[in-house]
């Protein structure tokens, strides 16, 4: 499996996959919003940033998206895994592993003090391999 930035060319294949995000997660987004995300994503100068798993053949079959922020807790920036998907016909086979790994890195390079992430309680699948990469916080998350 391979791991890469995104690319302005990986727009097709990350659409397939944003999509089965999306459903997975029973959501709907105005296509507005997409295009915003995607341009954040290949734009150098902004705080959005993702990686690519793909295939020996090329064909991209996961992706990650990541952040850096300011916090209170700290003097240096933390960093939020945001997006992690993997196609169903990849899962068990390394790359949400190696997505994660990634952003690890890119935490490191940035001296994060902190990568964080969250998933639906009901997400086992995913949970399987977060119990293996990170430590389940005893955090309860509220919102407006």
């Amino acid at each position: 499996m391979q791991i890469r930035p995104v690319q302005s060319a990986d727009r097709s294949q990350w659409d397939t996959l944003w999509s089965g995000y999306l459903t997975f997660y029973a959501q709907e987004l105005p296509p507005a919003v997409t295009d915003v995300t995607w341009r954040r994503l290949v734009d150098p100068d902004q705080d959005l940033h993702g990686f690519g798993a793909l295939e020996p053949g090329g064909a991209m079959v996961g992706f990650v998206h990541y952040l850096f922020h300011p916090v209170t807790w700290s003097d240096g920036v933390r960093c939020y895994l945001e997006d992690l998907f993997v196609a169903e016909r990849a899962r068990g086979l390394g790359a949400g592993a190696a997505l994660v790994n990634a952003v690890y890195a890119a935490a490191d390079a940035r001296e994060a003090d902190q990568v964080y992430w969250f998933t639906h309680a009901a997400n086992t699948t995913a949970r399987k391999l977060y119990d293996r990469v990170g430590q389940l916080t005893p955090f309860v998350k509220y919102r407006r």
